[in-house]
């Protein structure tokens, strides 16, 4: 089973990656044979939580690929990997393995590396280490110390416009019953989320108010299952939510358990819909399965090695969406709603040009309340929000000041069960 779902998720990432690409890597194994000759002698680590059986990490390895590509290098001969690392002191020495290889600069992919990947960049001055999705970087001052992220929250509002129409189609052709509103009239939502970190309630947070920017009426339930990739938990999660009445499950989790319980629900005579998360969800749920949001790693894997291998700077935080072509959505599924295309074009234009700000104050309240302060970084490590005031001009000024999310009000409409 394990073997298939790799499987899945990896020509489903293959497929985004050449769509990013413009398709013109001849050889997914060595992208570095495509017909150029290798252009440095550059050894670049990378320290992975997980591998392609994942899809969160599958994106980080296609992203690596996709720069190699790029930039004339081999994935193989310039590359040191380092898979199924974790979240402790095994980071550290994998990440002292790749220096003593020959690594100038390294790069760890999973937040909770993040403390030993500095700790890395302490001791090696000449090594330039980044932490992904990290938030340390800016305060520790070092020179040689780096965080990144998407802005995948501008993709997470655009997925949320897509599930918004497609409640406004199934209300306009009467198919929503009382089972499916809560007691006020509003369209039931669900979330399967892996933990209630900022990450994960930016990316909630920028769905919900994706929808309501189409769809009003509508409330939304998040059910953590304490794991980023566990699909029998995220699977019993979305059941659990298509039980309550939700008619969209979305996700901020690395499997196919939360589509695949959709595609069954629906097959089975339930009305409900799936949005995904990383990757194309329609070969798990070819009818249910409305669009997924995903992270362009390559776009930043190829700034940042390009910079390293020709001896310039590169920022100490990171972060770009649409207008780089960092977040994307995948191919829309054949049963959303008429016009939806059009509608998810006219917004990314609208995210682009600044014309639309995803955590526009005027678009939510907290406690029935307009916010008009809040913080997005912490000054002394208390975990006190006391550094940097994020709402300037009217929203919430998200990866701005650190390249990780830091939005994590809990905003009216939306409720955690646990």
């Amino acid at each position: 089973m394990k073997k298939i779902l790799a499987l899945i998720l990896a020509l489903a990432m293959i497929a985004c990656l050449f769509a990013a690409c413009g398709g013109d890597t001849a050889d997914g194994d060595d992208p570095a044979s495509a017909g150029s000759d290798v252009k440095s002698d550059a050894k670049i680590g990378v320290v992975l939580v997980g591998d392609e059986n994942e899809g969160y990490t599958l994106a980080h390895i296609l992203g690596i690929k996709a720069a190699c590509a790029n930039l004339g290098l081999s994935d193989v001969d310039n590359v040191v990997w380092k898979y199924a690392i974790g979240e402790d002191e095994t980071c550290k020495t994998a990440i002292e393995d790749c220096i003593d290889q020959g690594c100038t600069l390294v790069f760890t992919n999973s937040y909770g590396h993040q403390d030993y990947a500095q700790l890395a960049a302490e001791q090696n001055p000449d090594v330039e280490i980044v932490a992904m999705t990290g938030d340390k970087a800016k305060a520790s001052g070092l020179a040689n110390f780096h965080n990144a992220f998407t802005c995948i929250y501008e993709a997470r509002y655009a997925a949320g416009v897509v599930a918004g129409m497609k409640v406004n189609e199934l209300e306009a052709n009467g198919e929503l019953t009382d089972a499916n509103k809560d007691e006020n009239g509003n369209v039931k939502i669900g979330y399967v989320g892996a933990y209630p970190y900022a990450e994960v309630v930016s990316g909630y947070t920028a769905f919900y108010l994706g929808i309501k920017s189409v769809c009003p009426n509508v409330v939304m339930d998040v059910l953590y299952t304490s794991s980023w990739f566990d699909i029998t938990a995220e699977k019993a999660a979305a059941e659990q939510l298509i039980g309550d009445g939700c008619v969209i499950i979305g996700q901020h989790a690395d499997s196919t358990g939360a589509p695949s319980a959709c595609e069954a629900a629906l097959n089975a005579g339930t009305v409900v819909y799936s949005v995904g998360y990383n990757i194309d969800m329609l070969t798990a749920a070819p009818n249910a399965s409305l669009v997924s949001p995903t992270n362009e790693w390559g776009v930043y894997y190829t700034y940042a090695i390009g910079a390293h291998i020709n001896g310039e700077k590169f920022d100490t935080n990171w972060a770009e969406g649409f207008t780089e072509d960092a977040v994307a959505l995948t191919p829309l599924g054949p049963n959303v709603a008429e016009g939806t295309a059009e509608k998810v074009e006219e917004v990314i234009a609208a995210l682009k040009d600044g014309s639309l700000h995803v955590f526009d104050t005027k678009t939510f309240t907290v406690d029935g309340k307009e916010v008009t302060s809040a913080f997005a970084t912490d000054s002394d490590g208390d975990w006190v929000n006391d550094c940097d005031e994020a709402i300037i001009d009217g929203y919430y000024h998200e990866s701005y000041f650190q390249s990780a999310p830091s939005f994590s009000l809990r905003i009216d409409g939306i409720t955690e069960l646990n």
